[in-house]
Protein backbone atom coordinates (compact mmCIF):
# COMPACT_ATOMS: atom_id res chain seq x y z
CA UNK A 1 0.00 0.00 0.00
CA UNK A 2 1.22 3.33 -0.90
CA UNK A 3 1.88 5.88 2.07
CA UNK A 4 -1.06 8.47 2.07
CA UNK A 5 -2.62 11.44 4.40
CA UNK A 6 -5.91 12.19 6.28
CA UNK A 7 -5.78 15.60 6.73
CA UNK A 8 -8.07 17.19 9.44
CA UNK A 9 -7.59 20.50 10.27
CA UNK A 10 -5.96 24.08 8.50
CA UNK A 11 -2.95 25.86 10.06
CA UNK A 12 0.48 24.53 11.27
CA UNK A 13 1.66 20.89 10.73
CA UNK A 14 0.96 17.87 13.42
CA UNK A 15 1.74 14.98 11.54
CA UNK A 16 0.42 11.53 13.55
CA UNK A 17 2.30 8.19 12.50
CA UNK A 18 0.27 4.81 13.58
CA UNK A 19 2.42 1.55 14.34
CA UNK A 20 2.13 -2.33 14.10
CA UNK A 21 -1.16 -3.33 12.31
CA UNK A 22 -2.83 0.13 12.57
CA UNK A 23 -4.46 2.99 10.21
CA UNK A 24 -4.47 6.64 10.45
CA UNK A 25 -7.70 6.46 11.63
CA UNK A 26 -8.09 3.39 13.02
CA UNK A 27 -4.94 3.89 15.50
CA UNK A 28 -6.42 7.34 17.00
CA UNK A 29 -9.94 6.18 17.70
CA UNK A 30 -11.60 4.90 20.66
CA UNK A 31 -13.33 0.99 19.98
CA UNK A 32 -16.69 1.69 21.65
CA UNK A 33 -17.71 5.43 21.03
CA UNK A 34 -15.30 5.58 17.97
CA UNK A 35 -13.74 8.95 18.99
CA UNK A 36 -11.33 9.90 16.77
CA UNK A 37 -10.18 13.00 18.55
CA UNK A 38 -7.92 14.45 16.57
CA UNK A 39 -9.90 15.51 14.47
CA UNK A 40 -13.77 15.59 16.08
CA UNK A 41 -14.19 19.11 16.38
CA UNK A 42 -14.89 19.38 20.56
CA UNK A 43 -10.98 17.41 21.19
CA UNK A 44 -7.85 18.78 19.44
CA UNK A 45 -9.45 20.82 16.75
CA UNK A 46 -11.15 22.91 20.16
CA UNK A 47 -7.94 23.08 21.92
CA UNK A 48 -5.57 23.84 19.34
CA UNK A 49 -7.65 25.75 15.97
CA UNK A 50 -4.47 27.07 14.38
CA UNK A 51 -2.98 23.48 13.44
CA UNK A 52 -2.76 21.90 10.37
CA UNK A 53 -3.38 17.74 11.29
CA UNK A 54 -2.51 14.50 8.65
CA UNK A 55 -2.27 10.99 9.56
CA UNK A 56 0.47 9.40 7.83
CA UNK A 57 -0.93 6.07 6.63
CA UNK A 58 1.10 3.00 5.22
CA UNK A 59 1.27 -0.82 5.04
CA UNK A 60 2.15 -1.47 8.66
CA UNK A 61 2.29 -5.65 8.36
CA UNK A 62 3.97 -7.86 10.84
CA UNK A 63 6.83 -7.74 8.22
CA UNK A 64 7.61 -4.11 7.99
CA UNK A 65 9.08 -4.37 11.16
CA UNK A 66 9.74 -7.84 12.13
CA UNK A 67 11.41 -9.91 9.27
CA UNK A 68 15.03 -10.11 6.89
CA UNK A 69 13.39 -7.26 5.15
CA UNK A 70 12.41 -5.09 7.67
CA UNK A 71 15.18 -3.11 7.41
CA UNK A 72 14.70 -2.26 3.41
CA UNK A 73 10.59 -2.23 4.59
CA UNK A 74 11.16 0.37 7.28
CA UNK A 75 13.44 2.68 5.26
CA UNK A 76 10.82 2.38 2.05
CA UNK A 77 8.24 4.04 4.36
CA UNK A 78 10.56 6.39 5.91
CA UNK A 79 11.07 7.76 2.26
CA UNK A 80 7.20 7.95 1.41
CA UNK A 81 6.67 9.57 4.41
CA UNK A 82 8.91 12.08 3.58
CA UNK A 83 8.18 12.42 -0.22
CA UNK A 84 4.48 12.75 1.02
CA UNK A 85 5.11 15.22 3.26
CA UNK A 86 7.00 17.45 1.22
CA UNK A 87 4.57 17.20 -1.51
CA UNK A 88 1.81 18.05 0.56
CA UNK A 89 3.93 21.21 1.61
CA UNK A 90 5.11 22.12 -1.53
CA UNK A 91 0.78 22.25 -2.73
CA UNK A 92 -0.18 24.17 -0.12
CA UNK A 93 2.57 26.68 0.02
CA UNK A 94 3.87 26.24 3.58
CA UNK A 95 7.38 24.71 2.97
CA UNK A 96 8.55 26.10 6.02
CA UNK A 97 5.81 25.38 8.26
CA UNK A 98 7.45 23.80 11.51
CA UNK A 99 5.91 19.84 12.02
CA UNK A 100 5.11 17.77 15.14
CA UNK A 101 5.53 14.48 14.73
CA UNK A 102 2.75 12.32 17.45
CA UNK A 103 3.57 8.49 17.07
CA UNK A 104 2.64 5.42 18.29
CA UNK A 105 4.29 2.31 19.02
CA UNK A 106 6.84 1.32 16.20
CA UNK A 107 5.38 4.66 14.23
CA UNK A 108 8.25 6.11 16.06
CA UNK A 109 10.65 4.05 14.25
CA UNK A 110 9.79 4.98 11.01
CA UNK A 111 9.55 8.65 11.93
CA UNK A 112 13.16 8.25 13.40
CA UNK A 113 14.24 6.55 10.11
CA UNK A 114 12.71 9.27 7.98
CA UNK A 115 14.13 12.50 10.07
CA UNK A 116 17.59 10.65 9.60
CA UNK A 117 17.08 10.19 6.23
CA UNK A 118 15.88 13.67 5.86
CA UNK A 119 18.87 15.61 7.89
CA UNK A 120 21.27 13.33 5.39
CA UNK A 121 19.41 14.83 1.86
CA UNK A 122 21.55 18.11 1.04
CA UNK A 123 23.12 17.39 -2.38
CA UNK A 124 21.90 20.43 -4.73
CA UNK A 125 19.09 17.47 -6.36
CA UNK A 126 17.20 16.64 -3.42
CA UNK A 127 18.00 19.23 -1.26
CA UNK A 128 13.91 20.02 -1.31
CA UNK A 129 13.63 16.64 1.25
CA UNK A 130 16.00 17.82 3.73
CA UNK A 131 13.11 20.52 4.49
CA UNK A 132 11.49 18.00 6.38
CA UNK A 133 14.45 17.78 8.92
CA UNK A 134 14.58 21.47 9.19
CA UNK A 135 11.05 21.97 10.25
CA UNK A 136 10.46 19.49 12.60
CA UNK A 137 10.49 20.99 16.09
CA UNK A 138 9.18 18.08 18.10
CA UNK A 139 8.65 14.23 18.70
CA UNK A 140 5.98 12.99 20.81
CA UNK A 141 6.02 8.94 21.33
CA UNK A 142 3.36 6.88 22.84
CA UNK A 143 4.88 3.33 23.82
CA UNK A 144 7.67 3.21 21.40
CA UNK A 145 10.49 0.59 21.96
CA UNK A 146 13.68 3.56 21.57
CA UNK A 147 15.95 1.06 23.30
CA UNK A 148 16.65 -2.48 25.09
CA UNK A 149 18.87 -3.77 27.56
CA UNK A 150 19.98 -6.13 24.37
CA UNK A 151 18.67 -7.54 21.43
CA UNK A 152 17.08 -10.51 23.27
CA UNK A 153 15.29 -7.71 25.50
CA UNK A 154 13.86 -5.63 21.96
CA UNK A 155 13.33 -9.50 21.04
CA UNK A 156 10.89 -9.86 23.27
CA UNK A 157 8.94 -6.85 23.20
CA UNK A 158 8.10 -7.60 19.35
CA UNK A 159 7.33 -10.99 20.16
CA UNK A 160 4.55 -9.10 22.84
CA UNK A 161 3.84 -6.45 20.16
CA UNK A 162 2.81 -9.06 17.97
CA UNK A 163 0.51 -10.58 20.25
CA UNK A 164 -1.31 -7.39 21.76
CA UNK A 165 -1.81 -5.76 17.77
CA UNK A 166 -1.81 -8.60 15.24
CA UNK A 167 -4.97 -10.88 15.90
CA UNK A 168 -3.84 -13.59 13.60
CA UNK A 169 -0.32 -16.20 13.99
CA UNK A 170 1.62 -14.50 11.12
CA UNK A 171 4.64 -17.07 11.34
CA UNK A 172 4.29 -21.05 10.59
CA UNK A 173 6.57 -21.75 13.67
CA UNK A 174 8.12 -20.56 16.99
CA UNK A 175 11.92 -21.06 14.65
CA UNK A 176 10.46 -18.30 12.15
CA UNK A 177 8.63 -16.20 14.44
CA UNK A 178 12.29 -15.97 16.63
CA UNK A 179 14.30 -15.64 13.71
CA UNK A 180 11.89 -12.78 12.36
CA UNK A 181 12.05 -10.92 15.78
CA UNK A 182 16.07 -11.00 15.98
CA UNK A 183 16.36 -9.78 12.67
CA UNK A 184 13.68 -6.66 13.55
CA UNK A 185 15.37 -6.25 16.98
CA UNK A 186 18.50 -5.75 15.42
CA UNK A 187 16.59 -2.79 12.99
CA UNK A 188 15.28 -1.53 15.39
CA UNK A 189 18.51 -0.80 17.33
CA UNK A 190 20.33 0.90 14.63
CA UNK A 191 17.87 3.01 13.75
CA UNK A 192 17.74 4.43 17.56
CA UNK A 193 21.69 4.58 16.74
CA UNK A 194 21.32 6.43 13.76
CA UNK A 195 19.28 9.14 15.60
CA UNK A 196 20.78 9.16 18.59
CA UNK A 197 22.90 12.49 17.38
CA UNK A 198 20.47 14.01 15.58
CA UNK A 199 18.11 14.17 19.35
CA UNK A 200 19.64 17.60 20.09
CA UNK A 201 17.77 19.25 17.40
CA UNK A 202 14.23 18.37 18.51
CA UNK A 203 11.91 18.85 21.02
CA UNK A 204 11.31 14.73 22.33
CA UNK A 205 8.47 13.94 24.61
CA UNK A 206 8.40 10.42 25.76
CA UNK A 207 5.36 8.67 27.26
CA UNK A 208 4.44 5.16 28.29
CA UNK A 209 2.28 2.69 28.91
CA UNK A 210 0.98 2.14 32.72
CA UNK A 211 -1.88 -0.45 32.51
CA UNK A 212 -0.93 -3.89 31.55
CA UNK A 213 -2.06 -5.65 28.52
CA UNK A 214 -4.63 -8.29 28.61
CA UNK A 215 -3.20 -11.60 26.83
CA UNK A 216 -5.86 -13.61 28.10
CA UNK A 217 -3.96 -15.70 30.62
CA UNK A 218 -1.65 -13.30 31.33
CA UNK A 219 -1.13 -10.03 31.68
CA UNK A 220 1.96 -7.53 30.55
CA UNK A 221 3.48 -4.61 29.84
CA UNK A 222 3.88 -4.69 25.92
CA UNK A 223 7.08 -1.94 26.44
CA UNK A 224 8.49 -1.20 29.46
CA UNK A 225 9.06 2.35 30.76
CA UNK A 226 12.90 1.99 30.41
CA UNK A 227 12.32 1.39 26.49
CA UNK A 228 9.50 3.41 25.78
CA UNK A 229 10.84 6.66 28.29
CA UNK A 230 14.18 6.47 28.33
CA UNK A 231 16.00 8.83 30.93
CA UNK A 232 18.01 11.52 28.98
CA UNK A 233 19.43 14.69 28.82
CA UNK A 234 16.58 17.73 28.00
CA UNK A 235 13.90 15.29 27.20
CA UNK A 236 10.22 14.76 28.80
CA UNK A 237 8.46 11.86 30.08
CA UNK A 238 5.24 10.81 31.63
CA UNK A 239 2.89 8.03 32.18
CA UNK A 240 -0.57 7.33 30.47
CA UNK A 241 -3.13 5.22 32.40
CA UNK A 242 -3.81 2.68 29.69
CA UNK A 243 -2.67 -0.40 28.25
CA UNK A 244 -0.38 -0.45 25.08
CA UNK A 245 -3.28 -0.60 22.47
CA UNK A 246 -5.00 2.23 24.45
CA UNK A 247 -2.80 4.81 25.19
CA UNK A 248 -3.06 6.82 21.87
CA UNK A 249 -6.99 6.95 22.02
CA UNK A 250 -9.30 9.37 24.19
CA UNK A 251 -12.81 9.43 24.69
CA UNK A 252 -13.23 13.12 25.55
CA UNK A 253 -11.29 16.10 27.14
CA UNK A 254 -11.63 15.14 30.64
CA UNK A 255 -10.26 11.57 29.69
CA UNK A 256 -7.13 10.64 31.55
CA UNK A 257 -3.63 11.34 29.95
CA UNK A 258 -5.50 13.79 27.40
CA UNK A 259 -4.59 16.91 28.91
CA UNK A 260 -1.06 15.76 29.32
CA UNK A 261 -0.70 15.00 25.57
CA UNK A 262 -2.55 18.09 24.30
CA UNK A 263 -1.15 20.37 26.58
CA UNK A 264 2.04 19.54 25.27
CA UNK A 265 0.86 19.66 21.57
CA UNK A 266 -0.19 23.15 22.58
CA UNK A 267 3.10 24.24 23.71
CA UNK A 268 5.35 23.21 20.96
CA UNK A 269 2.51 24.61 18.53
CA UNK A 270 3.48 27.98 20.34
CA UNK A 271 7.09 27.51 20.87
CA UNK A 272 7.86 26.07 17.25
CA UNK A 273 7.42 28.94 14.88
CA UNK A 274 11.14 31.47 16.04
CA UNK A 275 12.73 28.38 16.28
CA UNK A 276 12.37 27.09 12.99
CA UNK A 277 12.23 30.18 11.51
CA UNK A 278 15.89 30.62 12.50
CA UNK A 279 16.67 26.93 11.89
CA UNK A 280 15.73 27.70 8.37
CA UNK A 281 18.10 30.95 7.73
CA UNK A 282 20.47 28.65 9.12
CA UNK A 283 19.88 25.85 6.74
CA UNK A 284 19.60 28.20 3.79
CA UNK A 285 23.06 29.88 4.55
CA UNK A 286 24.27 26.17 5.23
CA UNK A 287 23.39 25.10 1.72
CA UNK A 288 24.18 28.09 0.04
CA UNK A 289 27.84 27.60 1.57
CA UNK A 290 27.52 23.99 0.22
CA UNK A 291 26.40 25.13 -3.51
CA UNK A 292 29.16 27.57 -3.32
CA UNK A 293 32.16 24.93 -2.36
CA UNK A 294 31.39 22.23 -5.22
CA UNK A 295 30.88 25.02 -8.00
CA UNK A 296 34.75 26.11 -6.97
CA UNK A 297 35.66 22.72 -7.25
CA UNK A 298 34.62 22.35 -10.61
CA UNK A 299 36.67 25.03 -11.59
CA UNK A 300 39.96 23.01 -10.92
Amino acid sequence: MAGHFVAVLTGCSIVAVHGLNGGPIKTWTTNKTEKFWLADPDMLPKNISNARVLSFGYDAAVTAFFGRTSSDTILQHAHTLVAELVADRQLEGVVNRPIIFLCHSLGGIVVKRALAYSASRTSKLIQHLHSIFVSTYAVLSLGTPHQGSDKADLASTGRKMLDAMVPSKVFDTDGQLLEALKEGSETLQNITDMFAPLMKNFRIYFFWEQEKTDFGTTRKYVVKEHSAAPILDDTERAGLPYDHRNMCKFESRTAPGYRLVVAALMTYTLNAPSTITQRWVNATEMLKAKRAAEAAELMY
